[in-house]
């Protein structure tokens, strides 16, 4: 989730009423785990994970989420490559929040938390430490730590216990293949990261370790219990999310084949006249060096988990060599 005034106003309007001390909730406030579904940019296909909190009896409906970034922060694209995005937790009404993911038609699913009155304050006396100017940013990492395993962590800790779940979901499933889901298959921005990603992206995950994906914390959350079996959620509206799929015309394997059949022709075209087009080894070797360059710095000069050399790498050499390969044999 973006920056927006919005965040700023309500944020700033909470911490200066809320203080380092806040009030102490009602017994009957409620604290639930909201999972947003996916949306359209690329940063938002694998959904969303807040915490709402509610109390009638003092008029408080707040929603803490660490999914706070800013595209004008300095020298954004540079972090971002570098895996140096700093992150925030944000504060805003749950009216706003809302507003904002029906304006995006975006379904968003509600788990009740089955917590004690104590468990209750605690957990909300830690979300207001954590929005502290002093502590709401963190160091943001799509897989380790994210706006899903931060909430998650911090229920953990304040309930002091082991949350187990009778859901095993994907466990065993590699990250690649996890990632692959959320963004299409077909899609070039999967065509991307998996050129982009090594051999650790094909490790697979154990039961904690997916849970930095919503959907999966969300069906997680539906099953867990605690250590004496009391149910971790008392109520719930959750659903399986829509994952859009990729137009034909807009798929990567599309592109691929009719770049060979471009080679292709180029070079019966070669072969006729007798001759060699240079420039289309150079409009394919540019881009290729650039990904590979790419890789480099990546792999050896960035804090990106998953990233490293793979055979992936070779498609594009090989289609454009085997497209070549009737002037080459001739």
């Amino acid at each position: 989730m973006r920056h927006n005034i919005r965040t700023y106003v309500v944020g700033l309007c909470l911490l200066m009423s809320l203080g380092t001390n806040a009030q102490t909730l009602s017994d009957s406030a409620r604290i639930s785990l909201l999972t947003c579904t996916p949306g359209k940019e690329l940063y938002a296909r694998y959904g969303h994970t807040a915490i709402r909190v509610y109390d009638a009896a003092q008029d408080l409906d707040i929603v803490f989420n660490y999914g706070i970034f800013s595209f004008d922060t300095d020298h954004f694209y540079w972090k971002f490559v570098r895996g140096e995005t700093w992150y925030e937790l944000g504060a805003t009404s749950m009216k706003w929040f809302m507003r904002e993911y029906n304006y995006e038609k975006r379904p968003v699913y509600e788990q009740v938390l089955n917590l004690t009155t104590e468990q209750r304050e605690a957990l909300w006396q830690a979300l207001v430490v954590n929005y502290q100017p002093e502590n709401r940013k963190y160091l943001y990492n799509f897989v380790f730590d994210n706006c899903a395993t931060r909430p998650y962590l911090l229920i953990a800790k304040v309930l002091e216990d082991d949350i187990t779940s009778d859901y095993t979901g994907n466990t065993g499933v590699t990250y690649r293949s996890f990632i692959r889901h959320y963004t299409g298959a077909l899609t070039w921005a999967n065509a991307g990261i998996n050129l982009l990603f090594g051999p650790k992206a094909d490790k697979p995950m154990t039961s904690d370790e997916r849970l930095f994906l919503p959907e999966e914390l969300m069906f997680f959350m539906e099953s867990a219990h605690l250590s004496d079996g009391t149910p971790l959620v008392s109520a719930s509206r959750i659903a399986p999310f829509e994952i859009a799929r990729t137009p034909w015309y807009a798929s990567w394997p599309l592109g691929l084949a009719l770049y060979f059949i471009f080679v292709f022709i180029m070079s019966l075209y070669d072969r006729k006249h007798q001759r060699w087009s240079w420039w289309v080894e150079l409009a394919a070797g540019i881009p290729f060096v650039l990904l590979i360059l790419l890789e480099v710095f990546l792999t050896f000069f960035s804090c990106h988990p998953l990233v490293g050399f793979g055979w992936r790498l070779l498609i594009i050499p090989l289609t454009h060599l085997c497209a070549r390969i009737v002037y080459i044999v001739r």
